[in-house]
């Protein structure tokens, strides 16, 4: 068929009403997650969860592991921030010393949720709010357990997390309040086994070596660590479980299973599955919707009366 010119523009009129009514196929969010790393258990179920949940949802997730080093951190958050991204998600590994990167955020006017470990900062507007684990009540409800399982005596020893970080000073604040209560609890040594197994094996050994049989108990600050210092105190001969009581935090599968195997006695839970929620979170404030400033996951205490009960239904 013949078309005249008045036709033809007739038709590329009415193409361009079209293309302007119909609307174009919606980006994917752009969402950026700073991990500390990769250091136990918790933590790689907490970034399986930010993945899984992300593609569930069609978010295109930049994620970061950090390695354990806060520049790292700092360096992905300057990234995301050239990426455009439209929201940026932080795990900081330490409670100090975000408020510069912080700051390019906000005057690109990305919001920042922060995630697992609180931060301290003299500007609370750099972030838009915290999602997270309440680490001063995980503390106070195993030193609140510890207490009532041996009487209030007995000499402990405490492997500590990450220095520096928010778990590891709110869990080891709470743990040494609550048993100032109790005169016949008394820790005998602290240090640190960077929430790592290797760490926690290798902090023990050495406690072994210098305390030998004066301890009666262990305080983990995480699974990992405590599960480490359960290969310890095989290798020195003894029983962890009975010869030292152990309680710790996360009540990740694998330590739920040495309550069970009687190797463990109290675990703390602390989720790591914030997918869902964060996400939550973030389609919320990108649409201009009030959040709440902080939300805490809800913990629970596991030990030989319900350890059994629960192990099949882990999910991590």
């Amino acid at each position: 068929m013949k078309t005249t010119p008045l036709f033809r523009s007739f038709i590329a009129g009415l193409v361009a009403v079209v293309t302007l009514l119909v609307p174009a196929a919606a980006k994917p969010l752009k969402v950026g997650f700073a991990q500390t790393g990769a250091e136990s258990a918790w933590r790689t179920a907490n970034s399986e969860s930010m993945k899984a949940e992300a593609a569930k949802r069609g978010i295109d997730l930049k994620f970061s592991d950090a390695q354990g080093k806060q520049e790292n951190q700092i360096r992905a958050i300057r990234s995301f921030v050239t990426q455009h991204v439209d929201a940026i998600v932080l795990a900081p590994l330490v409670e100090t010393g975000w408020d510069p990167v912080l700051r390019e955020a906000k005057r690109a006017g990305i919001p920042v949720i922060i995630t697992d470990r609180s931060i301290q900062t003299a500007d609370e507007s750099l972030y838009t709010c915290f999602i997270g684990s309440d680490f001063y009540q995980e503390g106070r409800m195993a030193a609140d357990w510890l207490a009532k399982k041996v009487n209030g005596t007995g000499r402990i020893v405490e492997l500590q997390g990450t220095p520096g970080s928010a778990p590891a000073n709110d869990r080891r604040k709470a743990f040494g309040e609550a048993i100032a209560k109790y005169p016949g609890l008394q820790i005998i040594d602290s240090q640190s086994g960077d929430f790592r197994r290797t760490g926690g094996k290798e902090v023990m050994e050495a406690f072994i070596k210098k305390h030998g049989k004066a301890i009666d108990i262990l305080y983990a600050h995480n699974d990992d660590m405590a599960l480490g210092a359960v290969q310890a105190i095989e290798e020195a001969g003894l029983k962890p479980g009975k010869d030292i009581i152990i309680v710790s935090i996360d009540a990740i599968k694998e330590a739920i299973q040495a309550i069970i195997d009687g190797k463990i006695n109290c675990t703390v839970e602390c989720n790591p599955l914030f997918g869902p929620k964060v996400y939550d979170t973030v389609a919320k404030v990108l649409a201009g919707e009030k959040v709440e400033r902080k939300s805490y996951n809800k913990d629970e205490l596991f030990d030989s009366a319900n350890a059994a009960a629960v192990i099949a239904s882990r999910q991590y």
